[in-house]
């Protein structure tokens, strides 16, 4: 991995850490998934008119928006809500093993041996906190974060097989255009409160919507749609260890 490389993973790690930290306050205004859909909006208002359309991939990308968007952030936020920061990112960090066995199943891609340490790790992390007394009492938000890891794993083997056709801003883009409305409609469907949320949010609120869909949408998944696309899904998921730290940092210092 080329260090340039290298330095993004690091930085997607941090933003998406804080991120969860943002997403956890931001929670306590909106609606879950309807937290989610206006930041998806955000990053398709921030980035469509600077990216071409990717003509002939509308189909692929649209399946990406519904895993990677609608599914998986449905099931994470929604157990985020019930969970402590610290714990869910380290749920979260299941990403790792999850993501590297469907890309030795589904690419052929190889495992070292500081990889399958990674695996460990993230494994071990996930036993130990299901025993935790805050989880012991409800098991549903442990389960939907957990099953939100699954769906972005397969998520990211979607992405890789697009290749690199598109650039990680170009397809975050146009992710998000897809993802937006289809979150709307699932919270519409799930969720209510929506006109109270709109009417009531704070600074702390539409700051969160935007943290969430510049930084850690935009910035941070274009970034990570390239290392995806440029190197081996094994080699790239071990940043997502970083998570519990950059979450803990962010809870903190907010």
């Amino acid at each position: 991995m080329k260090p340039i490389d290298f330095l993004m993973g690091v930085t997607v790690a941090v933003t998406w850490g804080m991120g969860l930290t943002f997403a956890k306050a931001g929670m306590g205004q909106f609606p879950p998934i309807m937290l989610i859909a206006l930041r998806f909006t955000v990053t398709a208002l921030a980035l469509v008119w600077f990216v071409k359309p990717p003509i002939g991939m509308m189909r692929p990308i649209f399946i990406i928006s519904f895993v990677i968007g609608t599914v998986q952030y449905s099931l994470t936020f929604t157990g985020l809500n019930g969970l402590d920061v610290s714990l869910a990112a380290i749920i979260i960090q299941m990403e790792v093993p999850f993501a590297t066995l469907m890309a030795v199943i589904f690419l052929g891609d190889r495992m070292g041996g500081w990889r399958i340490a990674g695996m460990a790790v993230a494994i071990t992390g996930v036993i130990l906190i299901a025993g935790q007394p805050g989880v012991q009492g409800d098991l549903t938000p442990f389960f939907l974060v957990l099953g939100g890891t699954i769906t972005w794993a397969w998520g990211n083997i979607l992405v890789k097989k697009l290749g690199n056709s598109l650039g990680g801003f170009q397809l975050i883009a146009w992710v998000a255009v897809f993802t937006a409305p289809q979150l709307f409609i699932t919270s519409f469907l799930l969720e209510d409160g929506h006109m109270e949320a709109l009417a009531n949010a704070d600074i702390l609120g539409w700051g969160t919507v935007l943290y969430l869909g510049l930084i850690m949408t935009a910035f941070g998944y274009g970034l990570w749609f390239h290392l995806i696309a440029h190197n081996p899904v094994s080699h790239v998921m071990p940043f997502l260890l970083l998570l519990p730290v950059a979450a803990g940092a962010g809870a903190i210092l907010l």
